[in-house]
């Protein structure tokens, strides 16, 4: 079973690296009017970087490929169950990296672009109760990678647990109507999981650097 599991995730990796290897080779060709495939991407692109924009100023071309990449490696994941797959995202295995990942790039933001006694206020702050302080903080750090990942896995999670039982329950009439589902919990659910871990690592990072 594991080993099916696999093959199925890297089915997905390789689908995603043969749309970006595509991508790749048209805008090399690019035409100034852009049509075909070239319009798919560079709308694909457009979009991505207008979500960035928003929350990020003018850091935002930074973190456009990081931002992106994450982005449509979570959207794939999660609407993979349109195609009776297995979502990856339901997996803590896949969903804690991502989490831990945002958690670095947290803390090197803050590092790099705020001062020393700034960025050690978050932990430690001047305040003759930082014994009681210290702790609280300190898990509240630790909590940002686990909320992230934790939210995204369990969202996912129980929107695939949620068609299986449907499935197990109806057997053979389940046939037509939990289409409907599928829209819902793939989908909706999925492309709304993934914009808002990429919206609160945006925030986070934003935070991390002063910028917000």
């Amino acid at each position: 079973m594991d080993n099916d599991h696999t093959c199925v995730c890297a089915d997905r990796h390789v689908a995603i690296i043969g749309f970006a290897i595509a991508a790749n080779r048209q805008m090399a060709k690019a035409r100034e009017v852009p049509e075909g495939f070239q319009n798919v991407v560079e709308l694909i692109v457009e979009k991505l970087d207008a979500m960035v924009d928003a929350p990020m100023g003018k850091a935002a071309p930074k973190f456009y490929n990081y931002i992106g990449t994450i982005f449509i490696f979570i959207l794939v994941s999660n609407i993979s169950g349109l195609l009776g797959l297995r979502p990856p995202t339901a997996d803590y295995g896949v969903t804690l990296p991502l989490g831990v990942l945002t958690f670095l790039l947290i803390h090197y933001n803050q590092f790099k672009y705020q001062k020393p006694k700034e960025s050690g206020r978050h932990v430690f702050p001047l305040s003759p109760w930082l014994p009681i302080w210290l702790p609280i903080n300190l898990i509240s750090e630790i909590a940002v990678p686990i909320s992230l990942s934790l939210r995204l896995f369990a969202n996912v999670l129980s929107g695939t647990v949620m068609m299986a039982l449907i499935y197990g329950l109806l057997g053979v009439i389940a046939t037509a109507w939990p289409a409907a589902l599928h829209v819902y919990f793939d989908l909706f659910s999925g492309a709304i999981q993934t914009y808002v871990f990429c919206m609160l690592t945006m925030t986070y990072i934003a935070n991390a650097r002063g910028d917000a």
